[in-house]
């Protein structure tokens, strides 16, 4: 018995195109190396056959929705990654520099915590870190007004595509 799964090339178009549809409305790129980028998307869809959600397909995932929050493409260490490499930790997300060709994607560190870790921060997320107290500073469109907590600004608002520069740090 064969027990690997089949994804038929019209899944993986059409997935595809709804990537990079929402990727490019978002201010954000795929990899432009189609072969590479197609087997990708063909693993979201195959996880998401496997688990019913679509986790990142260079990680493993725990098969447990809730734990495995962090890792659904596109997954929280997407920004991050995107700013200080170019790229997101699978590579599927690529910035303006790889898209054009200037720079390759290269080997990205691991900025997933271990799981013990995660546990604490989930718990400190809940309310149980001490008031006023953030993990991350808070970002503030100074266009529309969009916030998000992370360790630096977007590259690209994801409401109205401001650039970086139009952020300001709000908290």
């Amino acid at each position: 018995m064969n027990n690997k799964m089949e994804i038929s090339d019209a899944a993986v178009d059409a997935l595809l195109k709804k990537l990079q549809r929402e990727a490019e409305a978002s201010g954000y790129h795929l990899n432009p190396d189609n072969e590479f980028t197609r087997e990708l998307v063909k693993s979201l869809l195959v996880n998401q056959e496997r688990y019913r959600y679509w986790a990142c397909p260079c990680r493993l995932a725990a098969g447990d929705k809730a734990a495995d929050l962090d890792i659904i493409c596109p997954c929280d260490y997407r920004d991050a990654d995107l700013n200080e490499f170019g790229a997101c930790f699978c590579a599927l997300y690529v910035g303006q520099e790889i898209l054009e060709g200037k720079k390759q994607a290269a080997s990205i560190p691991e900025r997933r915590p271990p799981a013990g870790e995660r546990r604490v921060a989930k718990a400190a997320a809940s309310g149980s870190a001490p008031a006023g107290k953030l993990s991350q500073p808070v970002w503030r469109c100074k266009v529309c007004g969009y916030l998000c907590a992370r360790g630096d600004p977007p590259e690209v608002c994801p409401i109205c595509k401001a650039k970086k520069d139009r952020f300001e740090r709000f908290i």
